[in-house]
């Protein structure tokens, strides 16, 4: 019974870090990774390991600590239209199943794990990492953080893109113990996409975010704008990679991640043809969720296919 009680407790914390979304920070981590080996830089199959589970860590962590965040600042607590398992938070401090400090606890001990295994890394890679490190830290706890909430500043979204875009010019740090310029351009497209996830997902919050004061996008700009420039952003991710694809500063395979767009693009008219009526919006969440993961798997794939011709 002891044993079955704790595989169960460690289900609901394993639940409550919404393991679902973890595999946007996985593509990302392999598209640093991949691009690295692209151009000849080495290959260290440990490093790597290290990387990707160090990301889905910290991950994690976040994810935790934003549903502390959203706890003390209110918005979970009024949150009645919510989308579950998409927005809202995980709901195990409302549910009762952990005490907020039970939360914020667990995500400070994740981060302490991180930065240890942050720390070893850098000693592995380079000091050029620690600033990465030191970066996504930063923002990860800024976002959420009721001293600084950026998440309630207007300014969430884009700490989102560049904690998704340090993720992928990390990996590719830790595979060449440099910055690169390509790194610095691919992980552009996938961060904005990583963004838009967070856009849709703010609609149906918005009501519960406005109560508290949290000022989000959506309720900065309204429904009907916001779902306009969302498209635009998505437009945006999309353009950027074509244009660097052209100048011949991607490898000749990137184009194939042009095709989330046949994912991102209905998301988007989704928003726009809905925006009024946020609990219908459950397919759109769906599918940008799926063109950010598709993305990055296809950069990957891309940057897989010319280290092998190598």
């Amino acid at each position: 019974m002891a044993v079955s009680n704790r595989l169960s407790l460690i289900g609901c914390w394993v639940a409550a870090s919404r393991p679902g979304f973890l595999s946007v920070t996985l593509v990302a981590a392999t598209t640093g990774i991949a691009q690295a080996q692209a151009c000849g830089c080495g290959w260290d199959p440990l490093g790597a390991v290290a990387t990707v589970l160090l990301a889905l860590l910290t991950h994690a962590a976040v994810n935790l600590w934003n549903d502390y965040g959203d706890a003390v600042g209110g918005s979970d607590a009024v949150n009645t239209g919510r989308i579950g398992p998409f927005t809202g938070g995980s709901r195990f401090i409302q549910d009762g199943v952990f005490s907020a400090a039970q939360v914020r606890a667990a995500a400070i001990n994740l981060a302490i794990i991180v930065i240890g295994g942050g720390l070893l890394l850098t000693a592995r890679a380079g000091p050029g990492l620690l600033l990465v490190g030191l970066a996504g830290a930063l923002l990860g706890w800024a976002y959420s953080s009721p001293r600084v909430a950026l998440m309630s500043r207007g300014l969430g979204e884009l700490s989102v893109a560049a904690g998704w875009w340090l993720i992928v010019v990390g990996a590719d740090y830790v595979q060449r113990h440099a910055f690169s310029a390509i790194a610095m351009v691919s992980g552009v497209s996938l961060a904005l996409l990583v963004m838009n996830v967070l856009w849709v997902a703010q609609y149906p919050d918005a009501v519960a975010d406005a109560a508290v004061g949290k000022r989000t996008l959506v309720v900065r700009w309204g429904a009907g704008p916001a779902a306009w420039a969302h498209l635009g952003s998505v437009l945006l991710a999309h353009g950027w990679l074509m244009a660097w694809w052209w100048a011949d500063v991607l490898p000749m395979t990137a184009w194939w991640a042009l095709g989330s767009l046949a994912l991102s693009l209905p998301s988007a008219l989704l928003v726009i043809a809905r925006a009024e009526r946020p609990q219908d919006l459950k397919p759109a969440i769906v599918l940008a969720i799926a063109a950010a993961v598709s993305h990055g798997a296809l950069l990957t794939a891309a940057f897989v296919a010319i280290a092998r011709l190598r």
